[in-house]
């Protein structure tokens, strides 16, 4: 961040008054009108309902340029992340702001081997549970009830060694506990860590594994898990990551945050985007699977139809995730040779809509949310748990946001609000009302 000149300035008259603000560019040139003293000087607040136009840190993790289809970590663009790095480079990058060497990785990959194991009395919290509970609600608890087996984590400013434990204990311990989901919910027995496989072959590996068989990890669903974990690793200030922040800023314990963050996530506008894709494309084929007749409805705005999967709230122009995980897309279907009729689908939408100029004109590509869902029913898991999957991706985006907000020692997120409801009004004794 750097501060502008004095005479770089933002003028506000407020009732033919003018105040001067300062301006704070940041290092890709953005522009922001730092307000912290807007209050004290002018007794003025500023709205903006969803912080669209507000800037609640500065941050050196993630840069993000909608309009220009950008997206780079601490300076390294998603492609060259994507294609070169494992998700385990990807997470010390974010958390320590930078890519490790060779020694730096192989403390870093041990050090989250030695640390795979959950404790076995978590296994009694799922019989608390009814039949059906939804992953997400059980990912949050889990998540939370970690504070309750390691009780040195509960304060995050008593010691940076303990912290430092914990970031590895959470990042070594997501992968078991998701793979227990997918187990306790098929009611199969669980899959131990295996910590002579890598990160991503483990968590397959006690995903899918059975005890009574053979489980051969297949190299293209590693390399697509890898991706797909990277290219959910941060994503700069969205509704879970800012959730993690002001959950933090309490000084509530790492757990409790992550645990907030995944809360946030498991809603339909945010990480829940993949499974509505993947509901979508049940629903059209319920209806007979005409894929024009589901494009016209698209394209009706009197029609509340909506593609799921298609266009970004950020991204401007084409999602470049979506390019990176549109290969391994196709590389799992031409591996599987798939013969889903949901899948089918999909590919139908995708071909018709990338070459239907109205989509064009408007930007609306698919989007990570669209290739995801594919590749995740592709590989055998079931809809419920694509936005756990999600949260498996973003946990090291998560620690390094709270890890900054942390080491800035940035007070306590309280926004202030416009009072619009009822003036002073006088109690009536309920005999009177």
């Amino acid at each position: 961040m750097e501060s502008a000149s004095k005479s770089d300035k933002a003028r506000l008259e407020i009732n033919g008054k003018t105040y001067e603000l300062p301006l704070i560019y940041g290092t890709e040139n953005e522009i922001g009108i730092d307000i912290s003293t807007l209050r004290s000087q002018t007794g003025a607040v500023t709205v903006d309902i969803g912080y669209k136009n507000t800037g609640s840190t500065t941050s050196s993790i993630t840069y993000l340029d909608g309009e220009k289809g950008i997206l780079r970590h601490r300076g390294y663009s998603i492609e060259d992340l994507a294609e070169n790095a494992t998700f385990l480079e990807v997470a010390y990058l974010l958390i320590n702001g930078k890519l490790p060497n060779a020694q730096e990785y192989s403390d870093w990959d041990n050090q989250i081997r030695n640390h795979t194991l959950v404790n076995e009395d978590m296994q009694n919290i799922f019989k608390a549970w009814p039949t059906g509970s939804h992953p997400m609600g059980q990912l949050t608890a889990l998540i939370s009830s970690l504070s309750s087996f390691y009780p040195d984590s509960l304060d995050p400013y008593r010691d940076v060694d303990d912290q430092h434990r914990t970031i590895r204990r959470l990042i070594a311990k997501m992968p078991t506990i998701v793979a227990m989901l997918m187990k306790k919910a098929k009611g199969h027995p669980l899959i131990y860590p295996s910590n002579n496989l890598d990160y991503v072959s483990n968590f397959l590996n006690m995903t899918f594994k059975n005890v009574t068989e053979d489980y051969e990890i297949d190299p293209v669903f590693v390399e697509a898990m890898n991706k797909l974990l990277i290219l959910h690793a941060d994503h700069e200030q969205n509704c879970s990551a800012s959730t993690v922040r002001i959950v933090g800023s309490s000084h509530s314990n790492l757990y409790a945050c992550i645990s907030a963050g995944i809360a946030a996530l498991w809603g339909p506008l945010h990480g829940g985007a993949n499974q509505k894709v993947i509901e979508m494309l049940e629903a059209i084929k319920e209806d007979g699977g005409d894929v024009t007749k589901y494009i016209l409805k698209a394209k009706d705005k009197d029609d509340p139809f909506r593609l799921m999967g298609f266009g970004h709230r950020v991204y401007k122009n084409y999602d470049p995730r979506a390019r990176i995980i549109k290969k391994s897309c196709d590389d799992i279907l031409n591996k599987l040779g798939v013969q889903d009729p949901i899948l089918n689908i999909a590919k139908e939408l995708e071909e018709t809509a990338l070459a239907d100029d109205y989509f064009v004109e408007r930007k609306l590509f698919p989007n990570v949310d669209f290739y995801s869902g594919i590749i995740y029913r592709a590989m055998g898991f079931p809809v419920e748990m694509f936005t756990v999957l999600f949260a498996l991706g973003r946990l090291p985006g998560w620690i390094a946001q709270w890890q900054e907000m942390r080491d800035e020692n940035q007070p306590i997120g309280r926004p202030r609000q416009i009072y619009v409801g009822e003036v002073n009004r006088e109690f009536v004794p309920m005999q009177n009302r």
